[in-house]
């Protein structure tokens, strides 16, 4: 390297160990992420209201399959499967929606 290409470097290397971290302190949160929180926040909000009824729906399905089995083995079983992975599921979504509950309350 030249005298030149590192004087340029070394200026350039300052300014983004000092200036770079002072702007971005001083402006806040950009608009971009304001606008990812707020699309993410509504997303999760739309997977919770949307999820309980599906899951109600779901356990249903598997209880009346195994009702109206009629004794086939089959059915009860893909019966009692849709009925724990509908549970399973919905478990998995609640837990999930705690754990980002807990992260937002840490931050804040």
């Amino acid at each position: 390297m030249t005298l030149k290409n590192k004087i340029i470097f070394s200026i350039l290397f300052f300014f983004f160990i000092i200036f770079l971290p002072l702007s971005c302190f001083a402006l806040g949160d950009p608009q971009i992420v304001t606008k990812l929180n707020k699309a993410f926040e509504s997303i999760e909000s739309w997977i919770l209201k949307l999820s309980t009824p599906a899951a109600a729906v779901a356990v249903g399905t598997g209880v009346f399959m195994k009702k109206f089995s009629f004794g086939d083995e089959e059915k009860i079983r893909t019966g009692k499967r849709i009925i724990k992975g509908s549970l399973f599921s919905y478990a998995f979504i609640l837990a999930i929606d705690l754990i980002l509950s807990a992260i937002k309350s840490l931050i804040s």
